[in-house]
């Protein structure tokens, strides 16, 4: 990404943010009932809730289904005037995909060291 490769930039964006949404816990589960002011919680973080640990397998399920979603809608885009987005489509798609083949982390950073590991988002 250091060479600003938009279409990397584009996917993993994507893909942390869908990682990040599956990480939320439902509304319903962390709301408490009204209460008087005095009873609120008080301090930085007071009210943040949990996230949901995500497996491996969970990881890799969605980054499979953001692959397959980019992948479906560069099939869509079937007009000469949409050439350029699906072609752009399908690079991100790559990008995801050569993660899932363990040639994403070229850099020897350690990210993707903790296989089998709960990721905690």
């Amino acid at each position: 990404m250091r060479a600003r490769d938009r279409a990397a930039v584009s996917a993993l964006r994507g893909a942390l943010a869908a990682l990040d949404n599956a990480g939320a816990v439902p509304v319903g589960e962390t709301v408490p009932g009204a209460a008087a002011l005095e009873a609120s919680p008080a301090g930085a973080g007071a009210t943040e809730a949990d996230r949901r640990e995500l497996s491996e397998s969970d990881v890799l399920d969605i980054v499979r289904a953001e692959a397959a979603e980019r992948l479906d809608a560069a099939d869509r885009l079937t007009s000469p005037a949409h050439a350029d987005r699906a072609a752009r489509l399908r690079e991100e798609a790559a990008v995801l995909l050569r993660f899932l083949d363990g040639d994403g982390n070229r850099d020897g950073d350690g990210v993707g060291d903790d296989a089998g590991r709960p990721v905690r988002l």
